[in-house]
């Protein structure tokens, strides 16, 4: 993860004034009325919002049970909402993730699961590199058989601007362990990730 520890956190007043510059520079004035309190909400909500940087997610999986009582089948949590950021154009990404392993010895609160993937969630990047950290630190941290991460999700800078694609979807994975080296696994893993009730 890329931090600012060996660089100066910037302020709230001075993000709200680059968000000022942006409202001239778009061709509006931020001192009328429906804009003057404009600045704080943004910098506000994008404090919110990449608030994955203000804490390391892998930290959510510490609190582990090692008493799985003999499991030995796939865990699947379906459909978790991701909301990130492209960090070509600081465009919305919207969509589902869904995260699988097949336990060792630990298991982990489903909670925490949709947690890791918020965590990671909340920062500029790309949809392979969140992908990506969800999966490794499950692996590194359960220690589990095999993971699999399907994350699919709308792009903003897709379909609000340059090729104009409303409706399209990325789908990354990555799977690892059994997930990915064992064709049964696998298979059974991707068919729970896509199952849609039929």
């Amino acid at each position: 993860m890329a931090s600012q520890s060996s660089k100066t956190k910037r302020t709230q007043a001075e993000a709200e004034a680059a968000v000022r510059v942006l409202i001239e520079w778009a061709g509006d004035d931020p001192d009328r009325e429906g804009l003057r309190e404009t600045p704080a909400r943004v910098a506000r909500s994008y404090r919110e919002l990449f608030a994955g940087y203000d804490a390391d997610p892998r930290a959510y999986l510490e609190r582990t049970f090692e008493e799985v009582g003999g499991y030995d089948e796939l865990v699947v949590l379906r459909d978790i909402p991701v909301v990130s950021f492209c960090e070509h154009h600081m465009l919305p990404v919207v969509g589902r993730a869904h995260v699988g392993y097949l336990p060792t010895n630990k298991v982990v609160g489903i909670s925490k699961l949709a947690r890791v993937v918020q965590g990671f969630a909340r920062r500029l990047q790309i949809q392979e590199k969140l992908t990506a950290e969800i999966a490794q630190a499950i692996q590194d941290i359960l220690e589990p058989q095999g993971v699999g991460v399907v994350i699919e999700a709308e792009h903003s800078c897709m379909t609000l601007r340059g090729v104009n694609t409303p409706g399209s979807h990325l789908v990354t994975s990555r799977l690892m362990g059994v997930v990915r080296d064992d064709e049964r696994t696998r298979q059974e893993f991707l068919r729970l990730a896509r199952d849609d009730g039929r």
